[in-house]
């Protein structure tokens, strides 16, 4: 799989993942797209108090939906996550550590680097 966006670093967007395949267009990828709403620019790797916190907010992360597609998440999943969503976690302090080679460089539009920097995850 390969992409011709770019990631936070302005180098080749990298892919978040295909298992469940995540991204607005469901190919693996946190692309941009002018008719995605939420913006899922940003490649995170959910924790059970994110999922929990989502699932409070009215998106439930948590449940398969098989009309859809969709296995649901669990603690581990790699998932490409709105910018807004992302911010009120954060605010929460229940911010998921994000995988910076596959969020996309538009979410640097609504996200310093450096505070995408400060939850960056490190295996």
């Amino acid at each position: 799989m390969t992409s011709n966006a770019l990631n936070v670093f302005g180098q080749p967007l990298e892919p978040c993942c295909s298992e469940p395949a995540t991204g607005f267009f469901r190919d693996g990828f946190c692309h941009h797209a002018a008719q995605d709403r939420g913006q899922h620019l940003l490649c995170a790797i959910v924790t059970q108090a994110f999922l929990d916190f989502s699932l409070q907010q009215g998106n439930d992360l948590i449940t398969p939906r098989v009309l859809f597609q969709f296995p649901g998440l669990k603690a581990g999943d790699r998932w490409c996550l709105c910018v807004s969503r992302w911010l009120e976690a954060k605010d929460a302090g229940l911010a998921p550590p994000l995988v910076l080679a596959s969020c996309h460089q538009e979410a640097l539009s609504k996200i310093p680097l450096a505070l995408l920097q400060a939850h960056c995850w490190q295996p």
